[in-house]
């Protein structure tokens, strides 16, 4: 089939999930991931849908430029004539897929869910520049102390911990820690702590947040400071953290960082 032929069938199959709609039907559906639209298993089909969907030609506009359907969809090259769907298929393509247990698919997919589960306070030594790389400016921060409390229990934060952060051209700050909290117990768990993720939001605002002096004005809801949070132990008390999935939401305050975590639940 060629370069373009080949290349295309795989990038519609992977942009589709399949499913069978209902267990009486002989044939799958595909569901496109990037518009959840529903239609029949079918490459043609499939790939004439990617063509005039928005979202999926912008997203290979921003990560794969070089996606062969992209190429198809700038060039305007004809694709074969489709055949009018059947009722079934026309009604789940305009209706879109519902998801429920007694609707299109024979298996519910469950929903996560958030719950507010320890808030952890951190205070920071002031940054060390590592300098420029080849990805943006390395900096990296020790943690003093901090105290934290949930839940589940509550402790304090042992000082040598650190964030190892990168920053972009636009300030946008990634953050990477990894540190050691001691439980209330006695005696103690140790429980060690790694966490990621992003500080994003307007120029002038993220120049605030990154002076100790400026920090405690900026409004929280100004900028996006967002956290996964991975935890591990061999304390027999709290073996439950170790297959535990959070995410954070926090604030800089002077030479504090303040995360609120949410457990998935």
């Amino acid at each position: 089939m060629g370069r373009l032929g080949d290349a295309a069938a795989s990038d519609v199959h992977a942009a589709f999930v399949e499913f069978r709609a209902k267990e009486s039907d002989k044939c799958l559906s595909a569901q496109c991931i990037y518009c959840q639209s529903v239609r029949a298993k079918n490459t043609s089909r499939q790939r004439q849908h990617l063509l005039e969907c928005p979202n999926y030609l912008n997203a290979m506009k921003e990560h794969n430029p070089q996606n062969p359907l992209l190429e198809l969809a700038a060039n305007g090259t004809p694709t074969p004539a489709m055949k009018t769907p059947k009722k079934r298929d026309l009604d789940t393509m305009v209706n879109g897929f519902q998801g429920d247990a007694s609707g299109s698919r024979s298996f519910p997919i469950p929903k996560p869910s958030l719950e507010r589960d320890f808030q952890m306070c951190v205070q920071l030594n002031p940054k060390i520049s590592v300098g420029p790389g080849i990805w943006g400016q390395r900096n990296w921060i020790a943690f003093v102390s901090g105290h934290w409390n949930g839940r589940w229990g509550k402790g304090t934060v042992i000082p040598g911990g650190q964030d190892k952060q990168l920053v972009a051209q636009d300030l946008s700050t990634h953050v990477e820690t990894n540190y050691l909290l001691q439980t209330h117990d006695h005696p103690p768990a140790f429980i060690a702590v790694r966490t990621e993720g992003w500080r994003v939001g307007p120029r002038e605002v993220l120049e605030k947040l990154d002076d100790p002096m400026q920090s405690d004005e900026v409004d929280p809801k100004s900028y996006s400071f967002r956290l996964y949070i991975h935890m591990e132990t061999g304390d027999t008390r709290y073996l439950h953290l170790n297959t535990g999935m959070w995410i954070g939401s926090g604030i800089r305050r002077g030479t504090e960082v303040i995360y609120d975590a949410y457990r998935v639940l």
